[in-house]
């Protein structure tokens, strides 16, 4: 399956992974009290992907990289699992950068 946003449900919230064609999951969401409040959080990612300056290069605690996706007022709007290297997590970030603004989304809900 191509790159996908997939909107599913946890629970009682909402909630989208974006997966790569492989079906890994490259960036996870946050959770949301409503569908159309985890849709507006699709489009932001599709918005700020394209911007570096919307990337944290961080730390896990276990030493391993990770990424998060902020949007313009600072919240965060995704995080990446945990990479091998700096080096794998920039290019997961450039992988983003390329493929969340036209992926399209599936509805799991």
């Amino acid at each position: 399956m191509p790159t996908h946003f997939d909107l599913k449900r946890s629970g009682a919230q909402f909630m989208f992974n974006l997966k790569a064609g492989n079906g890994e999951i490259v960036l996870t969401s946050e959770r949301y009290t409503t569908k159309q409040s985890a849709q507006g959080g699709i489009a932001s990612v599709k918005l700020n992907a394209p911007s570096d300056a919307r990337y944290r290069r961080l730390t896990a605690a276990n030493g391993l990289p990770y990424f998060t996706l902020t949007a313009a007022n600072g919240e965060t709007i995704g995080t990446s699992e945990t990479y091998s290297s700096s080096t794998a997590r920039d290019s997961g970030i450039s992988w983003v950068k390329l493929n969340a603004p036209g992926a399209p989304t599936i509805d799991n809900t």
